[in-house]
């Protein structure tokens, strides 16, 4: 499909006004429009070098995948340098204005790298295990999704992996695909959102060719559905994927889910529907700490062969906590302003950038809550390891692990490590008590909420 050039560049430049400051805005994308686009390729014309530099490195990604959004057939961008008018330069073509022009590598696009999936199983390529960044917190679920990917439809089936957004649950899902892919090419793979699959039902009843839908998606070896959790209140859709479900699985066909929470806290997900998901292996992937943080910034500029100082990386794992990408893409603009000033940037220089992604304060680790519940409740931080049925110590540690899965997000299976107990399964229990607990005993609410103020006075 190809749009008109003017079009196509009015309706990119509205959604990158929406992404980037008012300043940068004006300042970078000032007299630039579309000169080509044609065959898969778009070249977009930019009145300076400075404007280049700006476009094809620091906003290149943004403008690769709205411009892919509105039309899928586009697989390279060139940022071309042309200082005459827009309405003499449109009267010629590229070739013929001789402008000064640097085009992108194939290994510099990175945009497209980003967005490139193969037409037949959807997948992208670069989600592999390797690639990969094994923590405590996503440990599990990349020990089951591995399995699965050397046992399929034998273990694990269905697999439901859950957690929060830009924790790596897709990259995972999609592991999995790309490694039976690459040790079996004839196994039948195929990934998509839950998002794809309604609207793929919906086109079918529209176009009345419903028997093919339900052919299509019966004939997989492997089935990923990445975000379930959209099926909430879609009745018949659900019913539809039911179907579906029962057909491979009874077939020994592997299923894969992605939710960004457990089946139990869908709304409006069929029991029926729920007890299967639940009938599966269930894992969840948290939000990584401090010390999981910092490895994954390591790992990734080791990746990126750009060397950052051990402040700077200490100084971003503090600070950016929600995910892996928002701390990707910090790391990608502290990169990026370096190769730009052609030096490395300062902590302060650091700080300006980190500060509009997140507010800086001193991150709560789990050493910290733990000497936090030890002082409250007058115990030595040892005697939360201790083994013990003791009321004075079950009852701190079970609050321990609690408010480490409840406010830090900490892995049910980190928590376990972290407190000396051989398995996960007394983190859940303690979790479970004590959020019941605090439903009807307000002295308890009360004492989690002391010690909640006394932790965040500390970490001020």
């Amino acid at each position: 499909m190809t749009l008109d050039y003017e079009k196509l560049w009015k309706d990119v430049l509205s959604e990158v006004e929406l992404n980037i400051s008012k300043a940068n805005f004006s300042t970078w994308f000032k007299d630039t429009y579309i000169g080509k686009y044609d065959n898969g390729e778009v070249a977009i014309h930019v009145p300076n070098s400075f404007a280049h530099e700006w476009l094809s490195t620091k906003f290149n990604k943004l403008i690769a995948g709205i411009i892919r959004n509105m039309d899928s057939s586009i697989r390279h961008i060139d940022y071309i340098i042309v200082s005459q008018p827009k309405n003499q330069a449109k009267q010629t073509t590229i070739q013929q204005n001789k402008p000064l022009k640097t085009i992108l590598s194939n290994e510099e696009q990175l945009g497209f790298n980003e967005f490139y999936t193969d037409s037949e199983s959807n997948l992208n390529p670069k989600y592999t295990f390797d690639s990969f960044i094994v923590a405590p917190f996503n440990e599990v679920a990349h020990a089951a999704a591995l399995t699965i990917s050397k046992n399929i439809g034998n273990v694990y089936n269905p697999l439901f992996v859950y957690g929060g957004v830009g924790l790596g649950k897709t990259h995972l899902l999609q592991a999995i695909g790309n490694e039976i892919r690459k040790n079996n090419q004839n196994t039948k793979v195929h990934y998509l959102t839950s998002e794809n699959f309604a609207n793929d039902y919906v086109s079918s009843i529209q176009n009345k060719n419903i028997n093919i839908f339900k052919e299509k998606y019966r004939k997989y070896s492997l089935l990923i559905i990445d975000d379930i959790q959209f099926f909430s209140d879609k009745l018949k859709i659900q019913e539809e994927f039911f179907h579906v479900f029962n057909s491979l699985y009874n077939s020994g066909n592997q299923i894969v889910f992605s939710s960004d929470r457990p089946p139990q806290y869908i709304v409006g997900l069929e029991d029926r529907l729920r007890s299967r998901f639940e009938g599966g292996m269930m894992v969840d992937i948290s939000q990584p700490e401090y010390e999981e943080r910092l490895a994954i910034l390591k790992a990734k500029i080791n990746t990126k062969g750009f060397p950052l100082s051990d402040e700077i990386i200490e100084f971003t794992a503090s600070n950016i906590k929600e995910n892996i990408r928002e701390l990707e893409g910090a790391l990608n603009s502290i990169i990026g302003q370096s190769k730009i000033r052609g030096r490395m940037l300062s902590l302060e220089e650091v700080e300006k950038i980190i500060s509009k992604k997140a507010k800086p304060v001193r991150a709560i680790t789990a050493e910290q809550l733990i000497k936090t519940i030890s002082i409250y409740y007058n115990i030595e931080e040892k005697n939360l390891t201790e083994k013990t049925r003791r009321k004075e110590i079950v009852k701190p540690r079970q609050i321990t692990m609690y408010l480490l899965r409840n406010d830090l997000s900490t892995s049910y299976p980190h928590i376990g490590r972290r407190l000396g107990q051989k398995d996960h399964t007394t983190a859940i229990h303690a979790f479970k008590k004590i959020s019941e607990d605090i439903k009807r005993d307000k002295k308890l609410e009360q004492e989690i909420n002391n010690i909640r103020e006394m932790m965040f006075k500390n970490c001020v």
